[in-house]
């Protein structure tokens, strides 16, 4: 998995924070969009201090929503957002649908 990569590489590293950012696509409504990085990040921060052991404390979890799209929408296959369920979401959009870390201090 990797995320348990990114603990072990992060293991013996001195770092003053470290910040989730949950992201997702354009689809649902924007209640929805919110909810669903806002479950990522947590799910990413809980395994982060469970599972590596890291200090909860300097791990900021945050949901940005659909506000930050990496793909264009011009490159987006026409799905009707109140029709479409997980398994016909264009796979054209996963790149939106996903976490960034950002770890702050030195190794």
């Amino acid at each position: 998995m990797a995320l348990d990569k990114f603990a072990r590489d992060l293991a013996g590293a001195t770092f003053d924070s470290i910040r989730v950012e949950g992201h997702t696509d354009r689809l649902s409504s924007n209640a929805y969009n919110q909810k669903q990085p806002e479950q990522r990040t947590a799910a990413v921060k809980n395994h982060l201090v469970t599972s590596a052991r890291l200090d909860g404390a300097k791990i900021s979890a945050v949901g940005k929503g659909d506000t930050q799209p990496v793909t264009r929408l011009q490159d987006r296959k026409t799905v009707r957002a109140s029709s479409a369920s997980p398994r016909s979401w264009p796979a054209c959009l996963q790149p939106d649908r996903r976490v960034d870390v950002e770890v702050i201090g030195t190794r």
